[in-house]
């Protein structure tokens, strides 16, 4: 053993770890930001690439990188061949709606879940298409099933999660997680999940309770103090305005509050939230024998969030400035014009570009300052054991196609 091995060790096969700086990932971003804005968003095809390629090869696992094969031209095909298909679809609900005038809250429900089974059929295709693009130690991972299916399965548990008002989410995020994870491989290593649902429902419940609990409790005071047949008699009767003014304010007096107050739950839980959805989901992944193990902790995620809500303020103030500055050199370019053509012309345009520079700082700063954060912090965080079993993985499988990630880019459902 040389000096240099003692100083440098070689990373054990259970240690994964991130290697990208945050310096490196915000000019990229900035960069990637300002491209968005000159070429009217068509470079996010290689923007989205750069983005994956950079946190795939900073990804180490055992002293080895992860290595993204995708290229931009291949989500740009894919990204037309969705248009193929949906300006067709759209134009024949468009048809449908304007024939059956009479049938037209019909056909929007239809539509609407048409929608959510094509989103979550280019959700699963997409990541398809990511995992065929993710190869480690020259392997690639692989997922097979059918995206319809899905699509199909994950439309029924939603139903499932809006009428029981979130209680079945636990339940609904394992058996979909068991699904896409069933239909995972890498190599000829097969992948399972084995996070549970109640597990989930144990750690959250509480979070549910201070989040919903507030609604209920103001739907059954409000339902316990107003007199409703008063009310209604009031209102049928057109008399006693009085009285019922009273009973509409003590109504929303009550909604609002109990409003407000799951909105606060909100604010503060949802960095808990994430921190027990990420840790719960990390360590429910399984490759064979190799499974994994999350170290995460609350008050790291929330340090994340806290950072970039002093970003975002930073920013506002930022922009004010600018918006000042803006308004008081166009009131001296435009003088005795004010009114005219070229002086409505001036305002809206700078009222897009900034609006437009708003949008995408405020993207830039949450994929830097939350999203990017959460990956290092989910790799750093995650420890392998049984590691030795991807030194013996056969490679397998193919590429997939890039529909998935055109559908979720036209869907407006895309994603790292």
């Amino acid at each position: 053993m040389t000096t240099a091995d003692v100083a440098d060790p070689a990373p054990s096969a259970a240690a994964v770890q991130f290697l990208g700086s945050e310096a490196d990932y915000w000019r990229l971003r900035i960069k990637g930001a300002a491209l968005l804005m000159v070429t009217l968003g068509l470079y996010r095809f290689w923007f989205a690439t750069d983005v994956r390629r950079f946190l795939w090869s900073n990804t180490e696992i055992g002293g080895e990188t992860l290595e993204y094969t995708g290229l931009a031209t291949e989500l740009l095909g894919g990204f037309l061949l969705a248009l193929a298909i949906l300006v067709p679809l759209y134009t024949a609900v468009a048809g449908a709606a304007l024939a059956l005038d009479t049938a037209e809250q019909l056909i929007g429900m239809l539509t609407f879940l048409l929608l959510i089974m094509l989103g979550q059929f280019a959700l699963y295709r997409a990541r398809r298409y990511r995992l065929t693009r993710t190869v480690f130690r020259g392997v690639r991972f692989e997922q097979h099933g059918a995206a319809w299916r899905y699509a199909l399965f994950a439309l029924f548990w939603w139903g499932i999660v809006i009428v029981t008002l979130g209680l079945a989410y636990p339940w609904q995020r394992a058996s979909l997680e068991r699904y896409k994870m069933h239909r995972t491989s890498y190599g000829d290593l097969a992948g399972a999940f084995e996070g549970s649902g109640w597990a989930l429902f144990l750690r959250g419940a509480p979070i549910w309770l201070l989040v919903i609990g507030p609604i209920l409790l103001g739907l059954v005071a409000l339902a316990v103090t107003v007199d409703w047949n008063a009310l209604n008699g009031a209102m049928a009767t057109g008399g006693k305005p009085v009285a019922v003014g009273n009973a509409g304010a003590r109504a929303a007096g009550i909604i609002g509050v109990a409003f407000g107050v799951s909105a606060l739950a909100i604010v503060l839980l949802y960095p808990l939230f994430q921190a027990i959805m990420m840790r719960w989901w990390i360590s429910g992944l399984r490759f064979g024998p190799v499974s994994i193990t999350s170290r995460l902790r609350s008050g790291k995620v929330y340090r994340i969030y806290l950072r970039f809500l002093l970003y975002i303020a930073l920013y506002i103030i930022a922009l004010a400035i600018v918006g000042v500055l803006a308004a008081l050199l166009g009131r001296a370019i435009i003088g005795a014009d004010h009114g005219s053509v070229s002086a409505e012309l001036l305002g809206t345009t700078v009222t897009l570009v900034l609006y437009v520079v708003t949008m995408l700082g405020a993207s830039t700063i949450y994929q830097v300052v939350v999203s990017f954060a959460m990956w290092r912090l989910g790799a750093q965080t995650a420890e392998l054991s049984g590691a030795e079993a991807l030194n013996a993985v056969r490679a397998t499988g193919s590429a997939s196609s890039a529909l998935g990630e055109g559908l979720a880019d036209a869907l407006g459902v895309g994603g790292i």
